[in-house]
């Protein structure tokens, strides 16, 4: 577990591969070439198909491009063996930006496609369900920034791995209620909506705050770092970490929070107008036949 200061040692300034993740990006650019053809030129061989206008194209493409950036550039390599301010940046856009991007950038009926048999419907109902989603980021998200669970998870990169795995799927969990692809699983008013953001925003602030307000450094994997490594002493450094989690969550969390708002409202709005021209529609159209006797 205090292998960390020798791994630094081993890291170096890092080979072109470790900063950059060409397979990564590879494996990306498939991802993305394949979500391009399904939404146009494929689009008719699913069923309930629709067209997928440009503006959902580049929410996906965008996603992919943020995950590229979390994932595959410096900031990873960086964050992993020197700067935890660097990897509360990378998990900020992994776990809180990325998966509303890819929600939005993708069509309820391609996605439709996966979820076949009673089953897996009620499988689906169960895991995106508001308190089941809430409760099971929140948990995983605290329980990995628990010292001995990081420093653990740091010292065996397969371990780290799977963690990051059901760390991602539990953000998407989380942010499914919200950017519902899917009308039909859609368990929440726009109201609602709200309400399960603000909680959410309310149950990361704890984690966030043992960060801030920690007046030593509280992982031994970034203890040892030499400060020729960092822009700032080590304490500073993971206080930063701390503050760049919080401020991303509450930018994006209040992005959420504006965009739930508004669709509520527009909806709201339209059901006035419709309700405003019922009485003119039914005085310009009376009952009866107008045409005499």
């Amino acid at each position: 577990m205090h292998t960390h200061g020798s791994q630094i040692a081993q890291a170096g300034a890092g080979t072109f591969t470790e900063l950059w993740s060409p397979g990564f990006m590879l494996m990306l650019v498939v991802v993305g070439v394949l979500y391009t053809l399904a939404v146009t030129r494929w689009r008719y061989h699913f069923a309930g198909n629709e067209q997928t206008g440009f503006k959902q194209q580049a929410w996906f493409l965008g996603g992919l491009a943020i995950w590229y950036a979390a994932e595959g550039s410096p900031i990873s390599f960086y964050g992993h063996h020197y700067s935890f301010s660097a990897h509360m940046l990378q998990q900020s856009m992994l776990y809180l930006i990325m998966p509303p991007f890819l929600l939005l950038g993708m069509p309820g009926w391609l996605l439709r496609g996966a979820i076949r048999g009673k089953t897996a419907d009620r499988m689906m109902r169960f895991v995106t369900s508001p308190l089941v989603s809430l409760f099971t980021f929140n948990l995983i998200f605290s329980m990995y920034h628990m010292p001995k669970i990081m420093d653990f998870l740091m010292a065996h990169a397969m371990l780290m791995l799977l963690y990051q795995i059901v760390f991602l799927l539990a953000a998407f969990q989380m942010w499914f209620p919200v950017f519902c692809p899917l009308p039909e699983y859609n368990q929440m008013s726009e109201l609602k909506k709200l309400g399960y953001i603000f909680l959410n925003g309310i149950l990361l602030t704890p984690a966030c705050a043992l960060i801030i307000f920690a007046s030593h450094p509280m992982y031994a994997m970034y203890a040892n770092v030499p400060e020729q490594y960092l822009l700032l002493p080590i304490i500073d450094d993971q206080q930063l970490g701390g503050v760049i989690m919080k401020i991303i969550q509450e930018i994006v969390y209040g992005v959420a929070l504006a965009h739930t708002f508004f669709k509520w409202y527009r909806t709201e709005r339209k059901k006035e107008e419709e309700e405003d021209l019922l009485p003119n529609s039914a005085y310009l159209h009376p009952q009866g036949n107008t045409n005499g006797a």
